[in-house]
């Protein structure tokens, strides 16, 4: 994540580590998103600014601040429970950072249940998603071989943002949503799109200047 405002910072940045640039992605993107490859290793790298975008869309542009090194803990789970076809890697991470740490009502050494309950009583699709990803990380727990003491903290802390996310008031736009439910799709699917791709590479096969 970084600043739209420090797009070509970035840019110059991946360069000067051999990252090739995602050009045609990058030049109609580039002010909400960045790709780069690191063709020697097979590696891609995503960047998104102020706006994380994939099957729910949040602005963190706020939120870049509050830790110096990496986004806040809370908004890492967000990127995580907000996948509609969440995969077991995904349910691994979120419970590695359930592990680790406890649910509250602030950030840098919490996980900041107060927000996440705010964003899902903002918007009824965030809600369900979030609910029932939630559920799919308790349903998966007994299968990822934790120590039961673990296990017990992480289902402790699951359930209290829980908790947390139901509790919180949600308004008569959010109810009426809520009566329309499934019905209607609540989520966007991002399109596929290759890991690694050279797009110095031609469809004739010749490199392009760079």
């Amino acid at each position: 994540m970084g600043h739209s405002k420090q797009s070509r910072e970035i840019k110059q940045l991946f360069v000067s580590l051999d990252y090739v640039p995602r050009d045609k992605f990058n030049a109609l993107q580039g002010y909400r998103r960045l790709i780069f490859n690191d063709m020697a290793n097979q590696r891609r790298v995503d960047v998104f600014l102020d706006v994380f975008e994939m099957c729910h869309s949040f602005n963190f542009k706020d939120r870049l601040e509050v830790d110096a090194k990496t986004i806040p803990l809370a908004d890492m789970l967000v990127t995580k429970i907000q996948i509609i076809d969440v995969n077991e890697k995904d349910l691994k991470d979120a419970v590695c950072l359930f592990a680790d740490y406890d649910v509250g009502t602030g950030d840098k050494e919490t996980i900041n249940g107060a927000y996440i309950a705010k964003l899902c009583a903002n918007d009824w699709g965030v809600y369900k998603t979030f609910t029932m990803n939630l559920d799919r990380l308790l349903a998966k727990l007994n299968d990822l071989g934790l120590e039961d003491d673990v296990k017990t903290s992480v289902r402790t802390r699951v359930s209290r943002l829980k908790t947390m996310i139901e509790e919180k008031p949600k308004d008569l736009r959010w109810k009426m949503r809520a009566r329309i439910g499934e019905k209607v799709k609540w989520y966007e699917l991002p399109e596929a799109d290759k890991e690694v791709v050279d797009s110095r590479i031609g469809s004739d096969g010749t490199q392009a200047k760079p």
